[in-house]
């Protein structure tokens, strides 16, 4: 799970800084790789080969609305619903967010590797491994970043 804080300026030009959650069981992430004809990996690929803009910012929203929740009192589940999903994307923090992970591969990768499992090896030398496997050119990615990640917390 990813605690990601967010600061942004409402609609009433109010200053903000909040706190949001993220996060991807395997279920989920099981779902969208079986769903996804060809699976994911093969799509992402495709889609960064045709430098196809438009798909990467869908892919981009679908990742963040697949994985925007809220965590209960009690640390037993994490809520996801239509209504909460609707209500962030209304939202300037939104805004911020899809911005900044549109346009930085850093945070894009270290929000990647914040919504999934711990236990689920995404390290930048499998990443590279995979898209190497999958003739993708590997970008840059600054190793030391550090990543809040709440799941053990």
């Amino acid at each position: 799970m990813l605690k990601k804080t967010i600061k942004y300026t409402d609609y009433n030009g109010v200053e903000r800084n909040e706190d949001f959650y993220f996060n991807l069981n395997k279920a989920e992430l099981m779902e969208m790789e079986m769903m996804t004809p060809g699976g994911m990996a093969d799509m992402i690929k495709n889609i960064v080969k045709a430098q196809d803009t438009p798909s990467i910012m869908k892919i981009f929203k679908e990742i963040i609305t697949k994985s925007y929740g809220e965590k209960s009192a009690d640390g037993k589940r994490f809520i996801k619903s239509k209504e909460l999903t609707d209500a962030f994307t209304q939202t300037e923090a939104y805004a911020q967010l899809f911005t900044e992970l549109a346009t930085n591969d850093v945070e894009a990768a270290k929000f990647i590797r914040g919504i999934v499992p711990g236990d689920i090896d995404i390290s930048d030398e499998k990443i590279k491994e995979e898209l190497n496997r999958l003739d993708v050119e590997v970008p840059a990615i600054n190793t030391s970043v550090e990543v809040e990640n709440t799941e053990n917390k």
